[in-house]
């Protein structure tokens, strides 16, 4: 489903695990045309069906792909002061896919998150005084 976020930026989400993975949306899989009944709530900050579920945009969030561009990846790589075989070992991969992802191979979600989660670990460290 395609997501259009308060700040103006469009994202395609999958909701399928949200949607299979609980069983308060059974009847949203049962039934397409109740499925397809969905609306944004009057507040826009989830989506409503007629039957009472609703997925808040919290969740859309957490559905959404963590996308991370090779600019990005690089600034991570400066923020965590990590040479291509630091990160190569940092996250489980060859170092020759870490030259790539510098330069412009498509980042997997995987190691967007990983890298993402890297930072943000790197950051508290850094907030509580420790050496990361």
């Amino acid at each position: 489903m395609e997501v259009d976020w308060a700040d103006g930026n469009r994202q395609m989400i999958d909701i399928s695990p949200a949607i299979l993975g609980h069983r308060h949306f059974v009847r949203l899989r049962n039934d397409p045309n109740l499925f397809a009944a969905l609306k944004v709530s009057e507040t826009s900050d989830s989506l409503i069906w007629p039957t009472g579920e609703e997925l808040s945009a919290d969740w859309l969030e957490e559905l959404a792909p963590l996308a991370l561009d090779n600019a990005e990846f690089r600034d991570a790589m400066d923020e965590l002061r990590f040479s291509l075989d630091g990160m190569a070992a940092r996250l489980g991969v060859a170092r020759r896919l870490i030259a790539e992802y510098r330069k412009d191979k498509p980042i997997p979600p995987a190691i967007a998150m990983a890298t993402r989660f890297l930072v943000q670990r790197h950051r508290g460290l850094e907030q509580h005084g420790e050496t990361p």
